[in-house]
């Protein structure tokens, strides 16, 4: 008789801001006002295309696109300033449609899942408790908790505290960003609409499938291996 082959069950990653919460724009605006309040000003599209990076690589990025030279106070100041900036507005930020309801099923059914957002936990707090993630049973990494982010790997690693093998999560996000930290972590990249990139983006990313947001994304949990 042949042995039985016996897979390892699946998991989900989400990122944050524009996956399960409608919170990329008022980021964009935060970051706007930091830095203006250093006599930057980058237009805001320029300002959406680096959402979802880690810090490091938008100051670097910013770099190049205005020739300036950034010390570490101005950099820690920029930072400070648009965590001040978004916290003012974060009541605005809204789940995004069938975000509850897709973790809610995902808990149900026993898929485990996570969340891994390149935001420290000082602007991403407020919004998890919006979004209803129970802290003490759901993994939550945040940029505080390894040293590089998006689109380094090191989020979606940490991740493995739900138990699952990488190589047999999905990578749930919003942006290239995520889509290429999800290569670099082994693990299957599934791209949203939500949060302003397009379709052709994600997949040249890495995506292998592509939905609106969390609500059609739960209405095809089958076709990504979430049994309902």
């Amino acid at each position: 008789m042949a042995d039985l082959v016996v897979h390892e069950p699946m998991a989900f990653i989400f990122d944050l801001d524009g996956t399960l919460v409608d919170s990329v724009y008022q980021h964009v605006l935060a970051w706007r006002e930091a830095l203006e309040g250093e006599g930057i000003e980058l237009a805001v599209w320029r300002i959406h295309r680096k959402i979802g990076m880690s810090g490091g690589l938008f100051t670097n990025m910013l770099l190049r696109e205005t020739g300036r030279e950034f010390s570490a106070d101005a950099i820690t100041r920029l930072q400070q300033n648009h965590a001040a900036a978004y916290n003012r507005i974060s009541r605005q930020v809204r789940p995004l449609p069938g975000a509850r309801e897709l973790l809610a099923t995902l808990t149900a059914t026993e898929i485990p899942w996570a969340i891994a957002t390149s935001g420290r936990m000082e602007t991403a707090g407020p919004v998890l408790e919006t979004l209803g993630v129970p802290l003490d049973r759901v993994p939550v990494i945040t940029r505080d908790l390894v040293k590089y982010a998006k689109p380094d790997p090191d989020l979606f690693l940490a991740a493995q505290r739900l138990g699952v093998g990488i190589e047999s999560a999905s990578v749930v996000g919003d942006s290239v960003w995520d889509m290429l930290a999800a290569r670099r972590a082994r693990s299957l990249g599934i791209g949203l609409l939500s949060g302003g990139y397009g379709l052709e983006e994600l997949e040249r990313a890495g995506a292998y499938r592509v939905y609106e947001d969390p609500a059609d994304l739960l209405a095809h949990l089958d076709e990504v291996g979430g049994r309902r």
